[in-house]
């Protein structure tokens, strides 16, 4: 099936008036038929499936263990570029409530009320990074994350304590008929399990992470399904989707399953689907989907050196990083500006609005765009690479490189650079260019007994 081009290619106020206001990116790229198997196959080289699912993986190369073995070059350029991340984080969240914009502009004063959970959850872990890197002091991380974290227990909606997925930046109030999200909600949850451990010797975070993270009901989640909804609306109930495929939801359910007060059951981390992919020799679980879908549950979950009864999850999104630069550089022979010094496609802002792509298969009508987030996400998997082009990207295209870091999107070709950056692809940038200097992140949030139980009830032992 393949997807609507004009229809990919309308911008959010248009996407809008059809009635997509209340879905997220993930929902979008469902409804718009870039998913399943119905997702729309490029490369011939791509066989689905490929092997069964139990097949072992092949070798990948594997990142260092710690900050020690990485060139100093490289640890000051990663030091500024999480330094102009957080700037977003810590200037773009409301005074009133903590939240954060889903996107600013970074060449105007941005008056926008649009808040994402989601990027208030990578924000939360941001202000952890920030204290432990001296960005700021300890009593201005600890004042931001007590102001957000008492918003969002006393003051902001919820249903089964799930959040919807945009509110009012200052209020909370839910805007554009949004969805209560499954997946976001779990972002926003990561964020403050981070925030308990951190901060672990301030007891009133400590009591607001625990309330928060108890109060959602994963039991209403499944209360009918192993596979779990995307989401909820007061005025329709249930989302028809489920994350029925490997994706970013693995969040999802190993925080359910970590839960103490209403836990998923055992059987939902094995009703998903795994379906296997190959492409230019390297084999692994993947989705008709844009590469975010790798990275997002390992900015939180370690799954180094651990495995279920399926997969070394790190090492696959190890080869799904390397299957897409082959991908990207097969490109170039229609679009120059990739190579080996340039490449990412995720889902991202375009000269034509927000678009769904990336590959392999090809997903979406890729015109050249780079999106630094999608590198940037993967710096823990292939760090090298990865540096190499952000570090190009810095150097050779200024206008992609702002007070918050990368844009969010620009096409060299088109001599096109976006204005904007979102909240969740700065996030990412930032959270995993800390994991590869020092894990603090992974380190940080697994101390938390809901990270360990879900992991364990899902079977993950280590190799």
């Amino acid at each position: 099936m393949k997807v609507s081009e004009p229809f990919l290619r309308m911008d959010e106020k248009e996407r809008n008036s059809l009635g997509d206001r209340d879905l997220s990116r993930r929902d979008l790229l469902l409804k718009l038929g870039g998913f399943g198997l119905c997702g729309i196959l490029g490369d011939a080289k791509i066989l689905l499936p490929a092997a069964a699912a139990q097949e072992k993986q092949q070798p990948a190369p594997q990142p260092p263990s710690d900050g020690a073995t990485v060139s100093p070059d490289d640890d000051k350029f990663l030091d500024e570029l999480e330094k102009r991340n957080f700037q977003f984080f810590w200037e773009q969240a409301s005074p009133q409530s903590g939240l954060i914009r889903d996107r600013s502009n970074v060449l105007a004063n941005d008056n926008s009320v649009v808040a994402s959970i989601a990027a208030t959850g990578f924000g939360l872990t941001a202000l952890s990074i920030a204290e432990k890197r001296g960005f700021i002091s300890p009593p201005e991380a600890r004042d931001r994350v007590l102001l957000t974290l008492r918003f969002l227990w006393k003051k902001m909606p919820t249903h089964r304590g799930f959040f919807y997925h945009f509110a009012d930046i200052n209020t909370g109030e839910r805007v554009w008929d949004s969805e209560v999200s499954s997946v976001d909600t779990a972002i926003l949850l990561c964020g403050i399990l981070t925030c308990r451990r951190h901060f672990e010797k301030h007891s009133e975070i400590s009591l607001l992470a625990y309330q928060i993270f108890n109060r959602v009901d994963w039991s209403w989640l499944s209360e009918d399904t192993s596979l779990l909804p995307h989401g909820w609306t007061p005025e329709g109930g249930f989302l028809p989707y489920r994350w029925d495929y490997y994706s970013e939801m693995m969040m999802i359910y190993l925080l359910g399953l970590g839960s103490l007060t209403h836990p998923l059951p055992m059987e939902a981390w094995n009703a998903w689907k795994r379906t296997k992919f190959e492409f230019d020799g390297s084999r692994y679980i993947g989705s008709f989907a844009p590469l975010f879908v790798h990275q997002y549950s390992q900015a939180w979950f370690d799954f180094r050196n651990k495995r279920d009864a399926y997969a070394d999850y790190f090492q696959n999104s190890t080869l799904a990083t390397d299957a897409h630069r082959h991908f990207c550089l097969e490109l170039a022979r229609q679009f120059p500006d990739y190579s080996d010094d340039l490449w990412g496609i995720s889902a991202s802002d375009s000269q034509q609005g927000y678009v769904i792509w990336g590959g392999p298969p090809m997903i979406g009508p890729i015109d050249g765009t780079v999106v630094p987030s999608a590198p940037a996400g993967s710096l823990p998997f292939l760090p090298q690479a990865v540096i190499r082009v952000l570090k190009n990207i810095k150097d050779h295209y200024e206008k992609a490189w702002s007070r918050y870091g990368f844009v969010n999107a620009f096409n060299p070709l088109k001599n096109w650079y976006d204005t904007d950056v979102v909240g969740i692809d700065t996030g990412i940038t930032m959270l995993m260019a800390e994991n590869y200097r020092s894990n603090f992140v992974w380190d940080t949030f697994m101390k938390n007994p809901e990270a360990q139980r879900g992991m364990d009830r899902a079977g993950f032992k280590k190799e």
